[in-house]
């Protein structure tokens, strides 16, 4: 069988980014059309946004830059020096396992970011290149389905402690979420929380209230550092105890940016590190904005 025989339309494939600040990741995707050339397709990626739009991302991609979905082995032991990939923020990561921190969590280190961060194992899997027809490294003798894995990836529960962000919808705050922690399920759907910033209006505790499930979403993993923002990249800024949507409009001297916010029509200026690329919750996975 030819070795790009997978490259039909509807096919599910993996596509290698070409972003200088995602370079090495994989992300889902679904070859939709042919594209302008022989050797590209237009593909419609499964966790990436157009920008400004809630419709998913569409891209014409070169032929080199698209695999099939890999399989993966069934209840794999990870250990010390695998080179795995790492799904976050949407995607799947090139890094290296660098401690074993137990037997459901891993440190992975990305050596293009220079980050480490943990995982278990539902979001790993061993590293592995597409070179013309074959899986290299070979695959071993159990595999499990990518369906299965997709629903591995998923599941998320809230528990009491689970660390978790609240959004606030209410005028003058639309667009902003607060770090919170859950205390205890009321009702179906509904919890009640701490805040870890937020106060009373005495100021002698942390803020509890009860909040609705929908406006509730893990706490977001730290997203992989960027050099520079974006003129219009999407972003969210730390401000008043919270992390609030914006997009950057104007680029200013000394790592700073102009920020525009359109849940409360406002425009602020914030440092480099007073921002952090937006990330979302969509369908149980972290998803990058831009």
């Amino acid at each position: 069988m030819a070795y790009d025989a997978f490259l039909e339309i509807g096919a599910e494939v993996e596509v290698t980014s070409t972003d200088h600040c995602l370079r090495g990741t994989l992300f889902l995707a679904k070859i939709v059309q042919r594209g302008s050339q022989n050797t590209r397709f237009v593909v419609e990626y499964t966790t990436l946004k157009a920008r400004n739009d809630d419709k998913p991302l569409r891209e014409e991609i070169e032929l080199g830059f698209l695999r099939p979905l890999p399989p993966r082995e069934r209840n794999y032991a990870f250990k010390l020096g695998d080179k795995v990939d790492a799904f976050f923020a949407g995607g799947w990561w090139e890094g290296e396992i660098t401690e074993v921190l137990d037997e459901s969590r891993f440190d992975v280190y990305f050596r293009f970011a220079k980050q480490q961060f943990a995982f278990g194992p539902p979001r790993l899997r061993l590293h592995r290149e597409w070179d013309k027809g074959n899986w290299v490294p070979a695959l071993h003798d159990e595999v499990v389905a990518n369906t299965e894995e997709a629903k591995a990836i998923k599941g998320w529960k809230l528990y009491e402690g689970t660390l978790v962000e609240i959004r606030c919808d209410e005028d003058g705050f639309k667009g902003s979420w607060f770090a919170a922690t859950i205390i205890k399920m009321v009702e179906k759907d509904k919890f009640l929380v701490q805040y870890k910033k937020l106060r009373t209006d005495d100021d002698k505790q942390f803020l509890t209230e009860e909040v609705d499930k929908k406006n509730i979403r893990p706490y977001p993993p730290e997203a992989v550092k960027v050099d520079d923002f974006k003129l219009n990249e999407e972003v969210d800024a730390s401000c008043n105890d919270g992390w609030w949507e914006g997009v950057i409009c104007k680029i200013l001297r000394g790592r700073r940016y102009q920020v525009y916010f359109k849940g409360t029509d406002d425009y602020m200026s914030f440092k480099h590190s007073e921002l952090r690329p937006r990330q979302e919750w969509i369908d149980e996975t972290w998803v990058m904005a831009n």
